[in-house]
Formats: C-alpha cells, sequence, structure tokens
C-alpha cells in the first residue's frame, strides 16, 4: 500500500498516532504499509477516511485516472 505510507508521513504523523486513533495496533498499520497484510474493506473506508483520500490512493499512491 504505497499511499497509506506516503500519507501518513507528508501528514507527520507516526503509525502509534494514526493506530491509536483507529483503534488498531502499530503493528497491524505496519503490516499494512509493508505489505505484509492487507486491510479489509471496512479498514481501507476507515483509513479513506482518516486521511480524506481515496482508496485507490491508498493502494497504489496514486488516484484513479481513466485512460
Amino acid at each position: 500500500m504505497k499511499g497509506l505510507s506516503n500519507i501518513r508521513k507528508e501528514r507527520n504523523l507516526n503509525q502509534q498516532k494514526v493506530a491509536m486513533d483507529l483503534s488498531i495496533s502499530r503493528e497491524s498499520l505496519s503490516y499494512y504499509e509493508n505489505g505484509k497484510r492487507s486491510p479489509d474493506i471496512e479498514m481501507l473506508c476507515r483509513l479513506s477516511e482518516y486521511f480524506n483520500v481515496s482508496i485507490d490512493y491508498l493502494i497504489r499512491g496514486e488516484d484513479f485516472q481513466n485512460k
């Protein structure tokens, strides 16, 4: 999940802060960022709302564009 790590760092948030805000462990967030585990749809929606970005951005690091 390229965009998740990028957006967190751009907003100067550490993993512990984001994890606490979302009521998940810091380890889970780290696994999502490093691709060791994939969040379920519900968590993707929560992350999207938390950072106010699209799910596409969280996964790919860029928004969807028609070609």
